[in-house]
Parts: C-alpha cells; structure tokens; sequence
C-alpha cells in the first residue's frame, strides 16, 4: 500500500499527518508527504521516517489573497501545486489531504484516478444546522438579518465559488477534468474527516453532511526535554507557559503583558519563542525562554498554558490535564476558546490582545481549584487512538476501491 499524504499550511497542519504516518507505516504502508519545504517540516517527517515531497512557499511565505487578487493568484498556485502533487501521487493507492492543499490534491487525486479523502481538524469548518459558518473568506461578510444557519452556509458556499471558482475550473479545464460548481463541496467532498477529539471537539449529527470523526491526530513525542529547562522546573513551583506556536501577527507588547500577568499570581513563567519570536523582558530569573521543545511532556509539568488555540496545542493541553488561557488570534481560534470554556478546563479570553488585568484575570480563573480538577477529568475521558482509527480507515478506503492489493491487516493472521 502505498499512501499520499498532501497539506499546505502551518505546524499545525503538519504534525497530525506526521502521526497518521506513524500509524500507516506500522500498517506496512510506504508514505509520502506533499508540504511545504520548511526545516522544521523536514526534520519532523524525517523523524517518522516519512518521505517528504516539498510543495509551494514556506509556511511562513503563506498567504491568502485578497479579494482582488484572489482569482489570478489561486490559479499560478493551482499550477504549481497540482504538478507536484500529482506527481507524488503517482503510484499510490489513496490520497488524504489537509489544509489548504484540497484545490490542487482532489483534482490530483481525480485525474489519476485513485480514492481520496479530505481531512480537517476543526468542526467549525464543517457544514451544520448546528453552528454558523466561519466568517474567515476575503471580504466575506453576511447579511445581519439572516439568522438561519442553513441559509448563511449557503452563503457561504457561494462566496468560496465566486472567489475560486473561476481559478479552480480554468485550471482543471487545462488538465482536461470537467468543471465545479459548488466548490465547498468539492473542497470538503460529500464524506470529510473530522480529526478532532470526539470530546474536545466534537460533531453534533447533522444531515447536512456525513463526518467521519476520527479523533484527533497527535503523534507521541519521546524527546527529552533540556537539561536547563528541566532546572528551571525543579528550582521552584510548577510555572505558567506562554506561547502562540506558528502564529506570527501577535499584539506586539504580548509577551510582557503575559509575563506581568503571569507574576501577578506570584507564578514563574516559560516563554515559548515560536514564530513571533517572544523574548524576555527584564533580567529577572524568574522567566525561561525556549524554543522547539516536547510539549506533551513540558505541559504536564506546568500550572497553566496560554495559548493562542490551535486545535494541536489545545489538544495536547487539554491531554496533558493542565488548565489554559487561550488567547484567539484567528482562524478556527475562537472555537477552541469557546470548548476550552464551555468545557470548564480554563479561560477564553475576550479577543486577541490582552491587557494586564484582563490576562490575569483569565489566569485566575484557570488557575482555581475546580479549573484544576475539571482539567484532570477531562484529560482522563479523551480519546489517544484517533491516527490508529484514520490509518485503518484508509486501507479500507484504498481496499473498497479496489487499491492497494491485500490488507496488510489481514496479512498478519
């Protein structure tokens, strides 16, 4: 079996294919990864033992287009992408992608003929009576009369057409694959997979559309964490980390707001560098900077995370059992506040940009003894198994199709 994994985004659209292919090559599949040609992305597959088919610009070249230049934009991308991915795609017998890789993948996947599948880690993007559409398009905006949700999807799904559409049927006009004309359903197909936590995130039954709901992704990381990283956490209470992953246009005076938030409640603090490359802000030696670093581990041994709400950050906290502060920064940021909230293992805070006051007291509230508890709670009623149900989900998607030859998990009876 021979399986294509495609994505275009940020770490947190990479790692979880990272722990699909764990799962997929103790299956005995062989596994290519189609994303972009970051260092980090490369040492990460490479540690999986995944091979990596570098595709685009790198995460932090990423941008989406505006409005106006979204059409001429999306086309060179569709080019360019599709060549690579179909390319990679050669040979295999199924094809799962993630992020922003749908537009170049399906029609990759189409045009050679094998089975395909979308991924998305995130409910809030997924079609439901349940839940509006996330405002998150070029220049999207919807009526503030309209209130149904099932009238605002569409809504939604006509403004993903108008902005893509053209791009997207030019260029599959030009790799002779017929034209789309509802482009949500062609980015999402009429079966997606949800990868998120049934508990964190889960998928209210809808029949609008049919979710797989896999659980979420998390690869398991053994790496030890720094010996004077280790020192720090031994020389004192458990601290309070900070850090916003790969998100890159943060407040500009956050890590100082969080960092006198954080000593408000007599805390130390671990600053994550990450992409908006936090630093120190006096020379006391109460605040440790780090970079790359172990979460899984690091988290257990913290009072509190604040975060920005990626769905793999707010995942592995919420694992780990320690209560957050998420911060919203954009994207599907928001939702994972709102479960973080809803479920009682920390603090949504209100927007992006905090102050002082209103960071510690979000802080207050994770920190308190039923955030605590709840946290531990929660942790225990999670699901760790979701890339083991994926891996086996698309030998049978490969196998159904009629790819793929034997099940290698019927070959080891």
């Amino acid at each position: 079996m021979r399986v294509l994994l495609s994505t275009y985004g940020s770490r947190g659209d990479v790692e979880p294919l990272a722990a699909l292919a764990v799962r997929l090559r103790e299956l005995g599949a062989q596994v290519r990864v189609c994303a972009p040609p970051d260092e980090v992305f490369a040492e990460l597959l490479s540690r999986v033992g995944a091979e990596l088919v570098t595709v685009g610009e790198p995460k932090v070249a990423i941008t989406e287009p505006s409005t106006e230049s979204a059409t001429s934009e999306r086309g060179t991308e569709l080019a360019e992408q599709f060549s690579t991915v179909a390319a990679a795609a050669e040979g295999c017998d199924v094809l799962l992608a993630t992020g922003l890789a749908h537009f170049s993948s399906r029609s990759a996947a189409e045009k050679l003929g094998i089975p395909y599948v979308y991924a998305t880690f995130s409910p809030l993007l997924l079609r439901s009576h349940h839940q509006p559409p996330p405002a998150m398009l070029p220049g999207q905006s919807f009526p503030p009369e309209v209130t149904d949700n099932r009238v605002l999807w569409d809504l939604h799904a006509q403004t993903l057409t108008s902005l893509y559409g053209g791009a997207l049927n030019a260029h599959r006009a030009s790799v002779g694959l017929p034209p789309v004309d509802d482009v949500y359903d062609f980015v999402f197909t009429g079966r997606p997979w949800l990868a998120s936590d049934p508990v964190l995130g889960p998928w209210p039954e809808t029949p609008e559309l049919d979710v797989v709901h896999t659980g979420a992704w998390i690869l398991p990381d053994e790496r030890p964490l720094a010996d004077d990283l280790l020192a720090f956490l031994d020389a004192g209470a458990p601290p309070v980390f900070v850090g916003f992953g790969s998100a890159e246009d943060v407040p500009a005076d956050i890590a100082r707001v969080s960092i006198e938030a954080i000593r408000a409640h007599g805390r130390r603090a671990i600053v994550g560098r990450g992409l908006a490359e936090l630093a120190r802000i006096d020379d006391r030696d109460d605040c440790f900077v780090i970079g790359e670093a172990n979460q899984q581990a690091l988290f257990g041994k913290v009072a509190a995370v604040v975060h920005h709400g990626g769905a793999g950050t707010t995942t592995i906290a919420a694992q780990a059992g320690v209560p957050q502060v998420v911060l919203p920064q954009s994207a599907d940021h928001p939702y994972w506040a709102g479960r973080v909230a809803a479920l009682g293992i920390g603090a949504a805070h209100d927007g992006p940009t905090p102050t002082t006051e209103s960071l510690s007291a979000a802080l207050a509230t994770a920190l308190g003894a039923e955030t605590v508890a709840r946290a531990g709670a929660v942790a225990d009623s999670m699901h760790t198994d979701g890339a083991a149900v994926s891996a086996k989900l698309l030998f049978d998607t490969a196998i159904g199709a009629g790819h793929g030859g034997a099940d290698p998990l019927h070959q080891r009876h």
